[in-house]
């Protein structure tokens, strides 16, 4: 690519970017942002050159949830090589002057709708490829704007309504700065990792609210989960699945022991007994919540534990892999979470939409333990712990921005704040500015300071 864009110029790069080169190679190992930057201006952008229409997957009428069917993960030996492509061809369109802001009255865009406002909403789409070029003009908004828009909200975790809203026009208008310093936070964090793929493993996006099985590189299934609110949030971490607990007890975070189960006894005595609780001294032995002062603000010298059951807050299926933070996946007694439109409501763990056919996943190597011999264990109501015969990696990763292996750049909120804070390169645009005068090629960009860059640790502590 740097040869063909100091042979011709910034038209060629532009062009280039719209019609796409061939795709990047894959490294085993995760490099420095700055060098894969530099690889991927001296490497063939992305196919297509951004963001691919995703592929329709119901008919325009049907909302779906905000999942994607591809089997291609989210995180994988090639990611970062892919996002440093993004932010390069994102780079470009910047430089171009980005996408223009659409108006507010542009919220109630829907098929059949005409005017200024559609032309508008063509042409914005067209830029990031959500809408090919050919249909970039126009007033009527047609089944081809539907599709486009679909795509778009694919790409942003949005419901594929095919009209405009509020949260649609929310995103359409970010601007392409934003987007450009969300895949370099993004990228900046998973080079902070270290992670070793196997044959199959677990991956869960935070921002996205959802968790991929891998198996052989591909998506074998992609669960909607739960992940922790922004006061309590879901770190990242690297680990390894080394059990499934049926049937648990759940024995209560400090953390949560003091900010929900002693304040809610101070108001209703009962609520240990009714939630079907025992507090346990130093030594294990139960005692009787009713010799507790719950008023003292003092650390608590007990331990409290949930019986297995219904009113679990595990549920029926606890995941065990062990890290630093005390975290896990796991089933829950509140199922209406998952089809909620806002998925940040745990303390920190993750609950899991299908929690038995995720354990029968990863006790695949496990002779006995299919699903039926998995719902009959629960049935029975007795505690078992199985470990895995073959542990399974799994990684938390917080990706506002990524590309995947379809060549489709996705985007999603930043729930926590992350990519607000210090990052070990300080502008996105900066960065890529570098990796290009490094290269030969120095892209004319109206900001391209640089700034004295401070490493920074991107893992979450609680």
């Amino acid at each position: 690519m740097v040869a063909r864009l100091a042979g011709t110029g910034m038209q060629a790069a532009q062009r280039h970017v719209r019609r796409g080169g061939n795709s990047l190679i894959t490294t085993a190992r995760l490099a420095p942002v700055t060098l894969l930057l530099a690889a991927a201006l001296a490497a063939p952008a992305l196919a297509q050159g951004g963001p691919k229409p995703a592929p329709t997957r119901v008919p325009a009428q049907a909302p779906v949830l905000r999942i994607s069917q591809s089997p291609d993960p989210t995180f994988d030996e090639g990611t970062i090589q892919r996002m440093a492509a993004a932010m390069l061809s994102y780079t470009v369109l910047e430089v171009q002057g980005g996408w223009p802001m659409l108006p507010p009255s542009s919220s109630k865009l829907a098929p059949g709708s005409t005017g200024p406002d559609v032309a508008a909403l063509r042409h914005r789409l067209s830029i990031t490829d959500d809408l090919p070029a050919d249909q970039a003009n126009g007033e009527v908004y047609d089944e081809a704007l539907a599709a486009g828009v679909r795509r778009f909200q694919a790409r942003h975790g949005l419901t594929e309504t095919g009209s405009i809203g509020p949260k649609t026009l929310s995103a359409l208008n970010v601007p392409v700065g934003k987007r450009l310093r969300q895949l370099g936070a993004s990228l900046d964090r998973l080079a902070a990792m270290d992670f070793t793929f196997g044959q199959s493993y677990v991956v869960v996006n935070l921002p996205a609210a959802f968790a991929e099985a891998v198996d052989g590189d591909k998506v074998v299934r992609r669960y909607v989960v739960v992940v922790g609110k922004p006061d309590r949030p879901s770190p990242t971490l690297t680990t390894s699945v080394t059990a499934v607990n049926l049937n648990p007890t759940w024995t209560v975070p400090l953390s949560i022991m003091k900010k929900d189960v002693i304040t809610k006894m101070r108001k209703d005595p009962s609520y240990v007994e009714r939630m079907h609780m025992r507090v346990l001294d130093g030594q294990g032995h139960e005692i009787d919540p009713r010799s507790i002062d719950w008023s003292s603000d003092r650390a608590p010298n007990f331990t409290i534990r949930q019986d297995s059951g219904n009113w679990n807050a595990l549920g029926a299926v606890r995941i065990d892999m062990p890290n630093p933070y005390s975290v896990y996946m796991h089933d829950t007694s509140h199922k209406e979470f998952f089809s909620a439109d806002y998925r940040f409501q745990s303390s920190g763990c993750t609950r899991v939409e299908d929690p038995r056919a995720f354990a029968a996943w990863l006790l695949a190597d496990n002779p006995g333990w299919g699903r039926r011999e998995i719902d009959a264990a629960i049935a029975k109501g007795d505690r078992t712990d199985i470990r895995l015969t073959h542990k399974v990696p799994v990684a938390w990763i917080y990706l506002t921005g990524w590309a995947t292996r379809d060549n489709v750049i996705h985007f999603r909120d930043d729930v926590y704040g992350h990519d607000d804070k210090p990052t070990l390169v300080a502008d996105a645009r900066a960065q890529v500015a570098s990796a290009a005068r490094a290269s030969g090629f120095v892209l004319q960009s109206a900001d391209t300071r640089s700034s004295d860059l401070e490493p920074v640790s991107y893992l979450d502590s609680q």
